[in-house]
């Protein structure tokens, strides 16, 4: 499958999972080079003061929190500690509808003993807490924030998301006594009010507006980006707003175009970001902003779960590929084709002339939960319950013969940026390597 054929299976994906909803505006190719136009011209507005991380996905200006950093880097967990929220916002792509167990990676943790022995077997750096709204069950967090700060490194970071309607002087408190890194408010949740975000000035570290970037609220934004300074906030953080199943009838009332990709997402949220980063670096304006897009979290997040895994059980002959993959190669020397033999990368880069061809297959780790009691190296136990870590082919076995070696090895030496045409070089590049910037629209 070349990249052409996948971009086309994904439109061809979002109509038919949205085809009820016949008031979606999808791009088209003469609004795809208007709204490019756009952006770039945005882009070339940007002085040097603006950063890009994550391999040009991310945008950032004066300042990006730890708890981004620690995300890109795939070394965070996120906590769901709820699935009910006392918000409606139409912009949300959960339902929201109910409680459940803490849950992550769809693993539940009744137990926040569990969760933190969860943390040290994979190594965390960062933790986070998010719903639903958190402080609908703050007993429940408070016990999951304490006893990670009880049993975890004493250097990792911890956050939590908040739409800020129960916040409370006295909760602020609390959390900042347990030692709460950063908290995150979602003040579009309120009406853009913020009155009880100031309770966490002084007490919680490091406060952050973390919001969609609707694109009507453009002016009001930047309006109420001093009043945040002056409340203690110190980064605005901007998510690209993503239709789902869950918020498309409210979406599709208002006139977004829609992006197609792994995920429908709104154009116009984009360049809304953008344009709320241009206005902070020319004024020149003391807060930290970044775009958060579909892009960066679909690469990056998506990736760093599989590569945390990869991380902690992948054995002696495979790889770990940059977009979190299990790679493995299988060679055949000329003289005996039909004796495979099983070689590591490091290997294969320096005597790839010897062979005549390889197999190169892909494999993603996951996590279940044993079944059976036989004793197997790529299990932990955490509590009362076994989970093994169980590989999954991504992808069929492709064969490359020795003329295809200096394209397979510039792929996977990270030589090849830019997608290769011929199907099976591209499913290769896919697994292997995280893209760079954004992509034209489509």
């Amino acid at each position: 499958m070349s990249l052409k054929s996948y971009l086309n299976d994904l439109v061809n994906k979002n109509h038919r999972a949205f085809q009820q909803h016949t008031n979606l505006r999808w791009m088209n190719p003469y609004q795809a080079m208007e709204l490019e136009n756009q952006r770039d011209s945005i882009l070339q507005s940007f002085s040097d003061q603006v950063n890009w991380s994550f391999k040009d996905t991310k945008p950032w200006v004066n300042s990006l929190s730890k708890g981004c950093q620690l995300c890109g880097e795939g070394q965070w967990s996120c906590l769901f500690i709820t699935g009910l929220c006392n918000a409606n916002c139409f912009y949300c792509p959960a339902s929201q509808q109910a409680d459940q167990l803490p849950t992550t990676q769809q693993f539940e943790f009744d137990s926040a003993l569990d969760y933190a022995t969860y943390i040290n077997k994979m190594k965390f750096k960062g933790v986070s807490f998010s719903g639903g709204e958190p402080l609908l069950y703050f007993d429940r967090l408070v016990d999951y924030i304490r006893t990670i700060r009880k049993a975890c490194s004493p250097e990792i970071y911890i956050w939590m998301y908040t739409n800020g309607k129960l916040f409370t002087r006295e909760k602020a408190e609390i959390l900042g006594e347990l030692g709460l890194d950063e908290i995150r408010f979602d003040i579009g949740a309120t009406n853009y009010r913020f009155d009880t975000l100031k309770f966490a000035k002084g007490l919680i570290p490091n406060i952050t507006v973390e919001i969609p970037a609707v694109p009507e609220k453009l002016d009001l934004i930047k309006g109420l980006i001093p009043e945040l300074i002056a409340s203690g906030v110190t980064n605005l953080n901007l998510h690209q707003m993503r239709l789902t199943e869950y918020n498309a009838s409210k979406l599709e009332q208002h006139p977004y175009t829609y992006l197609h990709g792994e995920a429908p997402v709104v154009a116009e949220s984009e360049l809304t970001a953008l344009k709320i980063i241009h206005f902070v670096d020319d004024q020149k304006i003391s807060i930290g902003v970044n775009y958060c897009g579909f892009q960066y979290k679909n690469r990056f997040q998506k990736s760093a779960f599989r590569r945390k895994l990869a991380e902690v059980f992948v054995g002696s002959i495979g790889w770990i590929t940059e977009a979190g993959y299990l790679g493995q190669l299988v060679a055949y020397k000329e003289e005996s084709p039909l004796q495979p033999i099983s070689i590591s990368l490091e290997n294969f880069l320096l005597q790839h002339d010897q062979y005549h061809h390889v197999d190169i297959s892909f494999f993603g780790l996951s996590l279940l939960q044993k079944k059976e009691s036989v004793i197997d190296e790529f299990e932990i136990v955490i509590g009362n319950k076994t989970y093994l870590a169980s590989q999954k082919a991504t992808s069929p076995v492709l064969v490359i013969l020795k003329d295809g070696f200096n394209a397979l090895i510039n792929i996977i030496s990270g030589k090849t940026p830019s997608p290769p045409e011929r199907d099976d070089l591209f499913f290769i590049w896919r697994h292997t390597v995280i893209e760079t910037g954004f992509r034209d629209y489509m």
